[in-house]
């Protein structure tokens, strides 16, 4: 019995095999929810999240990392706190809140996502910034030359 095994086939089809292998690696940093109340989760394990990071809770609302801890993470809930509830997981998600800006945003309603809730579709642009950025300087900004009428003699 003759053993016919090329060494430069078998290289050939181990890099052919090399080439198609997926290297995208995701982290994903996993915690568990410590206590919950006012809008506000505590998070234990989510060591590596920054500042303004949203993250997910199993039930699928996210929340913003603001308060960052030794031994915690306070997140800021972007929905509703009715399904969560101590020991639940949380994970990171690697992406800052942002919102899509533009002209298609002009007369839209959106949540704190930047999600359009008026059932008029989604909105159409490739347009987005993050919710927490440095203002412009006040020498480049418009001044402004309309007073604003409240209403209210004492305001006015």
């Amino acid at each position: 019995m003759s053993n016919n095994i090329k060494p430069g086939e078998v290289s050939e089809v181990l890099l052919r095999q090399l080439h198609d292998i997926n290297n995208d690696v995701k982290f994903e940093e996993v915690g568990v929810v410590l206590s919950i109340g006012d809008g506000v989760a505590h998070v234990y394990g989510l060591t590596h999240v920054t500042e303004n990071e949203l993250v997910e809770f199993e039930n699928g609302v996210m929340a913003v990392a603001m308060n960052l801890e030794e031994d915690n993470v306070g997140a800021v809930l972007l929905g509703d706190n009715r399904n969560i509830n101590e020991g639940d997981t949380v994970k990171t998600t690697g992406r800052v809140v942002e919102v899509p800006v533009g002209d298609a945003m002009l007369g839209r309603v959106v949540n704190a996502l930047g999600q359009p809730i008026d059932g008029k579709g989604p909105i159409e642009t490739d347009k987005f910034r993050q919710i927490e950025r440095v203002a412009s300087g006040v020498i480049s900004r418009k001044s402004v030359d309309t007073p604003l009428q409240t209403g209210i003699k004492a305001i006015d």
